[in-house]
């Protein structure tokens, strides 16, 4: 049977490869095999063109831009352009004149080539053919995989592809339509304020000017979970250098809480001087408390307008939640501090499992707040969910009792309730202090006698605990609570370490993947890492409103 006479259940298939993967083919080729003359549509980069290169990638205009190669009595030794099929070229006109490519009508392409190409063999092709468009797609390759050996491309590029910036945008762009917008100013904000980076202002002291040359800014305000009848109290800590060297002393930090996340717009809430010690902390006033919901917070240095971000969750009496401990439940390697530890196989998963089902998802770790940008980063790099995280305050010698501190105010003062935790086996006591029964304790790792009777043991890993869970009565959705709308997906990236752009961040990948055989179940990896370029990593937030507002502006969101 030919593959031409094999039609998939779909109106259209897309082939993505990188084209230095040796396992990768062709299928345009077994469908008209003249189109192995032609090479792959190259998927536009993500960070060139965030909304497309304008290139068409339609089979017709495909076929009219190259109709040498389709004529019946032409030689298939016919030169022809090896740029994009977007790209025209002067060998591609049957005249010998280059004609100029419209990139905003396909109508005016088609009737330059038709009378060179007859309708018969184009319809030949198109009856064929699997869609309307294109079927292989090229995705970037940078240079740097020339120097990998062969058997590690594979898994390379496998774990690249499920997370690539330019696949997600080209999919986007073929499942969705997008206008252009305009926005119109309301005539009671103040213009100023409307931009993310306002003008910065002198410091208060002359001496922050010195003490900060030549140190960058190691920001991190403490996610928040506030009872909806508790005081919301914001903290945040603004430091400089690796180490936390110098503290931002006696200087104006604004205050910005989203109040309504949907709209994206920035509401100014007052403005605080930082302690001796680098800290803030703002109680927001009884009048303007926020209702239950999540909101993001950003507190801004006047002086450099350099920022810390987190979150404000807001939440009725008795919500749900799964607490994850970060380096006992997902850290496959030693530490996250100087290197990219890889990501034990479905962790991603159980945790976007609990989410789905409508858990708030707590993030745990006793490592020092100044490492929280690495943390984030590292969660955001490989598509946790999102979730509220809490790190030590500064170097502790007991991690496990501030923990176990932590945990027992949230559940006491939040009055929350604690449906299920993860971590290593040192983690164990922190969780028998929360009275949670064997049943709800997951430990990562190979059973022991000594904790058998205490826990459930996750030995062959997380895709057959996930399994588990979906198909057994250890998991059930969240009782429902129409107030309490959780903010589903994954982390923003706020910041990215230097350690993640870096090109050995590839071979950190490479050397972790390659020892594991591959899965006899294909099952897409979505917690890998992606071995892109440098300049792959230099992703901006979109601009947002910002927001003066007097206190007759404040809304509590619903």
């Amino acid at each position: 049977i030919q593959v031409c006479q094999v039609r998939p259940a779909c109106s259209q298939v897309y082939s993505f490869f990188h084209s230095a993967d040796p396992s990768a083919c062709r299928l345009e080729p077994l469908l008209e095999k003249r189109f192995h003359l032609l090479p792959p549509f190259s998927i536009p980069r993500y960070q060139r063109y965030p909304l497309g290169d304008g290139r068409s990638h339609q089979l017709g205009d495909a076929i009219h831009n190259h109709s040498a190669l389709f004529l019946e009595n032409s030689s298939l030794n016919i030169p022809f352009s090896q740029e994009s099929p977007g790209s025209p070229n002067a060998s591609d006109q049957p005249q010998g004149k280059p004609r100029k490519l419209s990139l905003d009508s396909t109508n005016s392409e088609n009737s330059g080539s038709t009378e060179s190409l007859p309708s018969a063999y184009l319809t030949n092709i198109t009856a064929k053919w699997w869609g309307t468009k294109r079927i292989d797609y090229a995705l970037y390759c940078p240079d740097v995989l020339t120097a990998f050996p062969t058997v590690a491309l594979p898994h390379l590029f496998h774990a690249s592809y499920w997370e690539s910036t330019d696949v997600v945008a080209f999919i986007l762009r073929q499942v969705m339509r997008y206008e252009n917008v305009n926005f119109k100013e309301n005539d009671n904000l103040d213009p100023a304020t409307l931009s993310p980076s306002n003008q910065r202002e002198k410091w208060l002291r002359k001496r922050t000017h010195v003490k900060l040359r030549n140190v960058t800014a190691n920001h991190r305000a403490n996610d928040v979970i506030a009872a909806e009848d508790g005081p919301q109290v914001l903290v945040g800590r603004f430091m400089y250098g690796p180490l936390d060297m110098v503290a931002l002393t006696g200087e104006k930090v604004d205050i910005f809480i989203m109040t309504e996340p949907s709209s994206g717009r920035w509401v100014y809430f007052d403005t605080a001087i930082s302690s001796s010690s680098g800290r803030i902390s703002y109680s927001i006033p009884k009048q303007k408390r926020l209702r239950v919901g999540v909101y993001p917070i950003k507190m801004v240095v006047r002086g450099d307008q350099s920022s810390a971000a987190s979150y404000l969750t807001v939440l009725p009496r008795g919500m749900e939640c799964v607490v994850f401990s970060i380096d006992g439940s997902f850290a496959a390697s030693v530490s996250i501090m100087g290197s990219d530890p890889k990501v034990r196989a479905g962790a991603v998963d159980v945790v976007r499992h609990w989410q789905d089902l409508g858990y708030l998802i707590i993030y745990i770790t006793g490592r020092p707040d100044m490492q929280k940008q690495r943390v984030v980063s590292w969660l955001s790099q490989h598509n946790f969910p999102q979730g509220m995280i809490f790190f030590s305050d500064g170097l502790v010698h007991d991690p496990l009792r501030q923990k176990t501190i932590f945990l027992r105010n949230l559940v006491q003062e939040c009055h929350i309730k604690i449906c299920a935790a993860y971590g290593s086996m040192k983690d164990i006591s922190v969780y028998n202090v929360l009275a949670l029964s064997p049943s709800q304790i997951y430990i990562v790792g190979r059973s022991t006698k000594k904790y058998q009777a205490q826990c459930q043991f996750l030995s062959e890993g997380y895709a057959a605990h996930l399994a588990s869970l979906e198909f057994s009565l250890h998991s059930r959705p969240k009782k429902n609570n129409s107030r309490m709308i959780l903010r589903k997906g994954s982390f923003g990236l706020h910041s990215q370490p230097e350690f993640l752009r870096k090109r050995n961040h590839l071979r950190r990948t490479m050397s972790v993947q390659q020892p594991d055989p591959p899965s006899s179940n294909p099952k897409p990896e979505r917690a890998q890492s992606q071995p892109e370029s440098d300049k792959d990593h230099d992703r901006h937030l979109p601009s947002v409103a910002w927001v003066r507002s007097g206190v007759h502006k404040f809304e509590s969101v619903p």
